[in-house]
């Protein structure tokens, strides 16, 4: 959907109005949600879209992955955890996979950020480089 650059302001506007302290407010938004399409402003669905992309947006900044090779014992997911939330801040929502293909070392995607120190990336890297 083609979204005007007013639309795009206006949502930016409201999904500002309804952060608090870097948060999303549900409430507020839902409220915000609700009155845009009850008052059906002119290009209500483009600003519904901007604001749904941007609230998608900041959701998946504070979603994080993690992939491993084998399982991790309890003391590296909470050193893992903690030096997370240090850098990203503490209202992340972690999710822990497992995944042989590595072979070894972790993969984390924070958001859009990817650190990838697993031994299968090491190695693609390697044959890329020959």
């Amino acid at each position: 959907m083609k979204v005007s650059k007013v639309a795009q302001s206006t949502a930016r506007r409201i999904f500002r109005l309804c952060s608090q302290d870097g948060q999303i407010s549900e409430a507020q938004l839902r409220v915000a949600i609700e009155k845009l399409v009850s008052d059906k402003p002119r290009d209500y669905r483009a600003m519904l879209h901007a604001l749904r992309r941007l609230v998608r947006a900041e959701v998946a900044k504070k979603q994080v992955t993690v992939e491993s090779a084998t399982v991790l014992d309890q003391a590296t997911i909470g050193t893992l955890q903690t030096s997370l939330r240090q850098k990203y801040g503490m209202d992340l929502n972690f999710d822990f996979k497992t995944n042989p293909e590595l072979l070894g070392g972790l993969r984390i995607r924070v958001g859009n950020d990817l650190f990838d120190g697993s031994v299968k990336a090491r190695l693609q890297r390697l044959s890329d480089s020959l």
